[in-house]
């Protein structure tokens, strides 16, 4: 394949409500594929919704809130698990079209929530990507993923590989992928606000890859009917009541070509954003600059990854 079209499902996710957000996304993957797409990006915690009240709610963090406390339990009940058979409407559209699909979710591993950039693909199992540090107030709900799961799809038109908000300001994680030959990269932001938008376009300079920088359209509003499906909270309630602003992400979607210019561009609203890539690009690209190659320097620079999964605890017979 010389050209792969893609497509952004920039969209507003369900919040709280993990079952609907499979179905809103399903809908709109298969929407994105019938218009021609082999590739389709969802933003950051697409299923469950982004944690706004950390940022936006006066008092979140605070130690003991009955409302913060409540949404985690919402959300430890509402995650995905590994294996989670919620996700099968997805893999079978990836089955049956051949598309795969990346969509960030909240994901419960024994008792804790990780922040998992799903890369879905035709005939095999999902490809985790969990978030390795948690911006900020996140950490108040994620844990740290690990090694294990930096990783990339081997597709018959290249490979494809995921990282999550932040972590494209981890020079090393770069590193990583790049000597990971990424064809196509997915950047999952929660929106893409100016200085998301330099660093999805960097990325693609630096990897001599094309980028799907994908965001969230999310309002107040969205909130309280995620809430309201899943039952309700008067404590979280109240939280999401003390939140100031109306729109919380904004989209501002863009899709990225290896020398960095912005191929397409979605506004503030849901829509899916469609682009047809020339892969030959990739190589022209290599020619001036291959950072994991011509111009690195293996003499002076070494970079070790360990991809052992961190479990914390080994059970042994002794």
């Amino acid at each position: 394949m010389t050209t792969l079209p893609v497509a952004i499902c920039q969209a507003a996710p369900i919040p709280l409500d993990f079952t609907g957000g499979i179905e809103k996304a399903t809908r709109l993957a298969r929407e994105a594929i019938e218009g021609g797409a082999k590739l389709v990006a969802f933003g950051e915690t697409f299923l469950g919704g982004y944690p706004l009240w950390l940022d936006e709610a006066p008092g979140a963090a605070l130690w003991d809130h009955p409302g913060t406390k409540a949404l985690h339990q919402i959300m430890l009940d509402q995650a995905i698990v590994p294996g989670d058979e919620r996700l099968l409407p997805l893999q079978e559209l990836c089955d049956e079209s051949g598309a795969c699909i990346s969509i960030g979710a909240h994901e419960r591993v024994r008792r804790s929530l990780y922040n998992n950039q799903l890369l879905l693909r035709p005939g095999e199992p999902p490809l985790d990507h969990r978030k390795l540090v948690p911006t900020h107030g996140e950490r108040l709900v994620w844990m740290r993923g690990d090694g294990s799961t930096l990783g990339v799809h081997e597709a018959e038109w290249g490979r494809a590989g995921n990282l999550i908000c932040w972590e494209h300001w981890m020079p090393l994680a770069r590193a990583a992928m790049h000597n990971l030959g990424e064809s196509v990269h997915i950047a999952a932001w929660p929106t893409v606000r100016e200085e998301y938008a330099l660093a999805s376009r960097h990325y693609a300079m630096e990897g001599r890859c094309f980028v799907l920088a994908a965001g969230l359209v999310q309002s107040k509003e969205d909130l309280f009917e995620g809430l309201m499906r899943v039952g309700g909270s008067p404590e979280a309630r109240e939280l999401f009541e003390a939140i100031e602003n109306s729109v919380l992400n904004r989209g501002g979607s863009i899709i990225v070509a290896p020398d960095a210019r912005v191929l397409a561009q979605a506004g503030e609203d849901e829509e899916i954003l469609h682009a047809e890539l020339d892969l030959s690009e990739i190589g022209q690209g290599l020619a001036s600059l291959d950072t994991d190659g011509h111009y690195s320097r293996p003499d002076v620079f070494e970079l070790n990854v360990d991809t052992e999964p961190k479990n914390g605890v080994v059970w042994s017979k002794g």
